[in-house]
């Protein structure tokens, strides 16, 4: 069992020990455990599905009035509940493969997905625009553009997280070649940075200075302050972005990374790209993949795309804010976040700005 941690920033770095739990685990073992965290839908669970679909048409509902009570799901809520706790307090990800996609409009496939969300968490704007339904769609920006965001280009992402409990991808169309998801456990990867260069955990365990590509909440700076890894209540809460990292660095007045900042960061990239420590998987039509951010770092490769822009690669998606989410430490909800009324993560929420469903990228 491991002893309670105090915040990060109190810790003693020379007492720090490997942190066990659910959380921590391989994917060379998770890719033998497929049975745990891949449920493929039955027929029956797709009929309830798409009945709980035909009736919000039927009503007329927008997007943003779909709760729980607007999408009655009577048998597949249980499965969705436990595999929600797997989620939240177990290895941290889950796939649900056979939604039927291909004979639905995007419409109905996106009060499917959000739907099925409803009964996970409450939804979170995704960018300054006030996004709570997502698109991850490659818009042909440079991944190299200081404001632009990963999930609008065709590049390879590296392993991050993002800014809420729990991010939800539908694939509504999967790309020519490549975009190959892939998870990694935070946890092993802090483990496992611990066992080889224990001199570089107390940089991990400090503040690195990140932009916010100018989505700034109400109160907050044009950057933000947080540690990779961050000891709380039992466990290790992470987040993790290099790519705002690397922009926060052409901020005026952002402090140059150091040695061992560049160094640590280094490491822990390969760490979670080596294939004892990753588990892939292949997006298929109608898969939803449901990650929780403060255990599991998630990345994509570089993918093609076809030329036809109605098959092009296009992944709906959700961040949900779980008020029974693990315990948080203040980096993640005064220093980089917002919060909801109950405390929760509430993605990148910018004053004034009204949530808004979309059906396309944009």
């Amino acid at each position: 069992m491991n002893a309670p941690m105090p915040d990060a920033q109190a810790l003693d770095t020379k007492a720090l020990l490997p942190v066990a739990g659910p959380q921590a685990w391989y994917g060379r073992d998770m890719a033998a455990r497929a049975s745990e965290w891949r449920h493929v839908w039955a027929e029956a669970e797709v009929r309830e599905i798409e009945s709980a679909v035909a009736a919000v048409e039927a009503r007329g509902l927008d997007i943003l009035r779909i709760d729980r009570d607007a999408f009655p799901l009577p048998t597949v809520a249980g499965r969705i509940a436990a595999m929600r706790r797997y989620v939240l307090d177990g290895p941290g990800f889950f796939l649900l493969r056979g939604l039927p996609v291909e004979r639905w409009s995007i419409r109905q496939a996106a009060i499917a997905f959000w739907g099925i969300g409803a009964h996970i968490g409450r939804p979170c704007s995704q960018n300054g625009k006030g996004h709570v339904l997502g698109h991850v769609k490659n818009l042909g920006l440079d991944y190299n553009d200081p404001m632009a965001r990963g999930y609008q280009t065709a590049a390879r992402l590296p392993y991050h997280t993002d800014s809420s409990d729990i991010v939800g991808l539908l694939c509504w169309r999967p790309s020519k070649a490549g975009g190959l998801s892939s998870v990694a456990s935070s946890t092993t990867v802090y483990n496992e940075a611990l066992k080889r260069r224990p001199d570089l955990m107390a940089t991990l365990l400090r503040p690195f200075f990140r932009t916010r590509w100018g989505e700034v909440p109400e109160g907050k700076q044009p950057w933000a302050e947080v540690p990779v890894f961050m000891p709380h209540a039992g466990r290790i809460i992470s987040h993790y972005v290099r790519s705002a990292i690397r922009k926060g660095q052409l901020l005026p007045g952002a402090p140059p990374l150091t040695g061992a900042q560049t160094e640590a960061l280094d490491l822990i990239d390969a760490i979670a790209g080596e294939a004892d420590v990753h588990l892939d998987m292949d997006f298929r039509p109608g898969d939803i993949q449901f990650v929780c951010n403060h255990s599991t770092w998630h990345s994509r490769t570089a993918f093609e795309d076809y030329s036809e822009t109605d098959r092009r690669r296009h992944l709906l998606r959700l961040w949900l804010a779980c008020a029974d989410g693990p315990p948080l430490p203040r980096w993640m909800t005064d220093s980089y976040e917002g919060v909801t009324t109950d405390g929760r993560p509430n993605g990148i929420q910018v004053p004034g700005v009204p949530f808004i469903a979309p059906l396309e990228a944009a």
